[in-house]
């Protein structure tokens, strides 16, 4: 087994643990009492695409263990609503920073 092999068999691991972390990060944020001071839309939906992405690493790692098989075309999907869920972020973002309004 090569390194390049090793390294791609425990990746999905370790992208699993520390995603479990950011989940705590994300949640400790929304739970402090920010929303009359801060803008958090956009984290609440980077916070939907980073639970795609944990959604597809556990996927990652079934199939890793080979307990079940899927689409080859199912990760693109994720990868696209995510890359669409962070330019969404952005744009909210950015509308906010030109008027200063919430939606």
């Amino acid at each position: 087994m090569t390194l390049g092999e090793a390294i791609g068999i425990v990746a999905p691991y370790y992208n699993f643990a520390l995603a479990i972390i950011a989940v705590l990060l994300f949640l400790r944020l929304f739970s402090y009492e920010l929303k009359r001071f801060a803008y958090i839309k956009p984290w609440k939906i980077l916070f939907i695409g980073f639970l795609l992405f944990i959604v597809e690493t556990i996927m990652t790692i079934l199939r890793g263990l080979g307990l079940i098989k899927f689409h080859g075309a199912i990760f693109p999907l994720f990868e696209m609503v995510v890359i669409t869920l962070f330019i969404y972020m952005l744009l909210l973002q950015r509308q906010y920073i030109k008027t200063g309004k919430k939606d």
